[in-house]
């Protein structure tokens, strides 16, 4: 086997899937639900393939395909895929998370489930592209195309409000992104190459043209991230997304703004990254306060998870911005752990809403004697989500602030301190939350579901077998990440080379 074939064979396997299901009836939605699952399932064991080839201690491409795709006036855009120590984990997140978001379809969705299926497998691609890509039009096509399946999964199966939400998402995303066509085919034309190896080494852009470019780029990726104050778009789409969607929004396309700053913003323009560390500091850190606060006044239960994003995405970003090792490991580690522990909370968040029909959690309360299993996965991850020591969310957060505390680049301490802040806040609205849906007395809709006859049920095999994964990573991140880290150090620790030599 030829594996330098591999990141291909990753990012194109699920169109098999969509070419298999093409022909088969929308009525047979057994076959459907099946043949989505393998395809996915197939993608996740090829990409634990691509991981076994993966040496963590080269810092440079691997698995590399790189061949001339347009070659015209001047243009030279190859079709250029690789994987390296930014993408891996990345990549691995997404393979990780599609077929179970797949497995929570089985008694979501009941409608055109075909045509969903088909369009969730064409997500995948464009996902997986978004991290493979190594040209910057490449990039872009990857970047672009995800809007698309994404808007039909929001709007043709997302809830009431689903048309406002899918515009609102697909007009914010692509305002931000035409910015950023422009500063690639500023690159591209003026450096005479769209790829992103050739334009690190070769350098030279004056600070001056950096700066713009760095917004240019910063306000795609920040939209998507998304940080304050571009942030409006996420709860509505996250709110009525059905629950696979809200799954694969948190856990993966966020993900592709903050990967867009290190893969990008960080090697490509570092006096400018330097020049804006501050700034973007500062809007991290209003970030976190800010989906903290606001994620304490929500009483929709998937809103508050939303907000909540927000927050644990502004310590991200912090820690991209430190410009160390410390911070920038601990914000790719971090994008892990959010996908992990808030695609655990939205799928958590879509069972019980299966049986009740209903987010409000001020009319929950008492699901502890009732549901002891459900209550006791959502505790592991609702302490994971606030970042108990033990659990995968402290690692990331903790290696955060570390990497924030001691900055040259941010140059205050006070970032730090502020954002822990943020900690102590998410112990509050994650715990509040809890304790309204879980203790005390029964809420109101235990009685409503028990009148109309179906009393209120413990997890499923089905619905085991969908969490089940997610708590064993939840765990082992959080009481051993060295092989975690493992695969991120060399590459990060030559970015920062790159950002220290810029610094003088």
């Amino acid at each position: 086997m030829d594996f330098e074939l591999l990141p291909n064979l990753v990012t194109f396997s699920p169109l098999l899937g969509v070419l298999i299901l093409f022909f088969i009836k929308p009525e047979k939605k057994e076959l459907v639900r099946w043949v989505s699952l393998l395809t996915a399932l197939v993608t996740f064991g090829i990409s634990l393939v691509l991981l076994g080839r993966f040496d963590a201690s080269n810092t440079d491409l691997q698995m590399v395909t790189n061949l001339t795709w347009i070659k015209v006036a001047g243009w030279n855009i190859s079709y250029y895929m690789g994987v390296d120590g930014l993408s891996i984990l990345l990549i691995l997140l997404t393979t990780f998370l599609t077929p179970i978001a797949i497995l929570s379809t089985w008694s979501a969705i009941e409608e055109r489930e075909k045509d969903f299926n088909i369009f969730f497998l064409m997500l995948e691609v464009g996902m997986l592209g978004v991290f493979m890509a190594q040209d910057l039009f490449l990039f872009y096509v990857f970047w672009e195309f995800t809007l698309v399946p994404m808007y039909f999964l929001i709007g043709i199966w997302g809830g009431p409000e689903r048309i406002y939400a899918s515009i609102k998402f697909f007009l914010y995303t692509m305002a931000g992104s035409l910015l950023m066509l422009l500063a690639i085919l500023w690159l591209g034309i003026n450096q005479g190459t769209f790829a992103v190896p050739d334009l690190i080494a070769m350098g030279g852009i004056p600070a001056g043209i950096q700066n713009w470019l760095f917004i240019a780029f910063a306000v795609a990726f920040a939209i998507k991230v998304p940080m304050w104050p571009l942030h409006s778009w996420l709860p509505d789409a996250h709110v009525q997304a059905p629950t696979a969607g809200s799954v694969i929004l948190a856990g993966v396309l966020l993900k592709m703004g903050t990967y867009g700053f290190v893969r990008f913003n960080l090697p490509l323009f570092p006096n400018a990254a330097i020049h804006f560390a501050p700034t973007m500091a500062f809007l991290a850190v209003v970030g976190i306060i800010y989906g903290a606060i606001v994620s304490y006044y929500q009483r929709d239960i998937k809103k508050l998870v939303a907000y909540s994003s927000i927050s644990h995405l502004g310590f991200v970003m912090l820690g991209l911005f430190a410009l160390n090792s410390q911070g920038i490991q601990g914000g790719i580690l971090q994008m892990i752990n959010h996908g992990l522990s808030t695609g655990a909370l939205f799928l958590l968040v879509g069972m019980i809403y299966e049986q009740t029909h209903t987010r409000d959690f001020d009319v929950y309360g008492g699901l502890w004697k009732i549901m002891p299993v459900y209550g006791t996965v959502m505790l592991v991850v609702t302490l994971s989500s606030m970042g108990l020591p033990g659990l995968n969310g402290f690692v990331g957060e903790f290696t955060i602030l570390l990497g924030a505390f001691g900055s040259e680049a941010i140059g205050s301490a006070w970032y730090a301190g502020i954002s822990a802040i943020g900690v102590i806040l998410a112990a509050i609205y994650m715990l509040y939350m809890y304790q309204k849906i879980f203790l005390g007395p029964e809420g109101s809709i235990v009685q409503t579901v028990k009148d109309k006859g179906h009393p209120l049920r413990d997890l499923s095999v089905r619905e085991l077998v969908t969490i089940v994964p997610l708590l064993v990573f939840i765990f082992w991140i959080g009481l051993y990440p060295k092989p975690f880290f493992a695969l991120i150090a060399p590459t990060v620790d030559n970015l920062v080379k790159v950002l220290q030599a810029a610094m003088g």
